[in-house]
């Protein structure tokens, strides 16, 4: 594949004991697929990409000195997101929208862009991680999301969500420290929840290696610009060091 390596990174040699991941954060479409049969402003929509989320995850990187492992491609060409497999990695339907490029995949085209898109930059994460380990260094793992305040018709009224699984230290604790520090709406596996088939860095990056693990989902008509994405990145850092592990 010609195209661009679909692994970003900032602060790579930082030391932090932060390592950020933000699995979504491109929208870019491999030229091979052309739009995928979707419009321009289908292919900018909150079914391509959670927008703003790269905006935080950078200040957050800037904020807590930790290195941070984004994404390019749309999660419509394969979801990073998603166990390889599960038919939520190349969907056919997102949302209410019909995506024509992933109409009638075969298992070769599916692997193709696993072998492309998400292997590449997972191994890379896994990379990371072992070196860290390697060297004595102490890992929180954070992933940084967004999500619509409208889906399928119905409203959301979280404006940020703190998300989880096997870790009942960590994120819940954050989550307690928002909900007593801010007068957000905050929820708790609100929108969603993590799992072993619906999620992949939090179950495999994190509660594998048995490291304390977050996803934040931040609702993102709240993020209109640098300001609003820079506010979020200090109130999730101020939450991520408020609480002991």
């Amino acid at each position: 594949m010609s195209e661009p390596h679909p692994l970003e990174v900032f602060n790579e040699a930082a030391r932090s004991q932060y390592l950020i991941v933000c699995e979504h954060a491109g929208k870019r479409i491999p030229r091979s697929l052309g739009t995928m049969g979707l419009s321009e402003e289908d292919r900018c929509r909150h079914i391509a990409w959670d927008i703003g989320a790269k905006a935080v995850a950078v200040a957050l990187s800037e904020i807590l000195a930790a290195p941070l492992f984004t994404q390019r491609y749309s999660r419509l060409v394969c979801d990073c997101n998603r166990q390889p497999g599960v038919s939520a990695f190349t969907p056919d339907i997102s949302e209410a929208t019909a995506i024509p490029g992933n109409r009638n995949l075969s298992e070769e085209d599916k692997q193709a862009r696993a072998d492309e898109i998400f292997w590449p930059f997972h191994d890379a994460i896994t990379v990371a991680l072992d070196a860290r380990q390697e060297k004595g260094l102490p890992t929180k793992l954070i992933t940084v999301h967004t999500f619509t305040p409208v889906y399928l018709g119905r409203s959301r009224p979280w404006e940020i969500g703190v998300l989880f699984n096997r870790d009942r230290g960590f994120a819940p604790a954050i989550a307690r420290w928002l909900q007593d520090s801010t007068e957000l709406c905050v929820g708790v596996n609100e929108p969603y929840a993590v799992g072993d088939e619906t999620d992949y860095a939090i179950p495999v990056h994190g509660e594998r290696r048995g490291i304390p693990c977050v996803e934040f989902e931040i609702r993102n008509d709240l993020i209109t610009g640098r300001a609003e994405a820079r506010s979020w990145a200090n109130l999730i850092a101020r939450s991520v060091s408020a609480v002991p592990t």
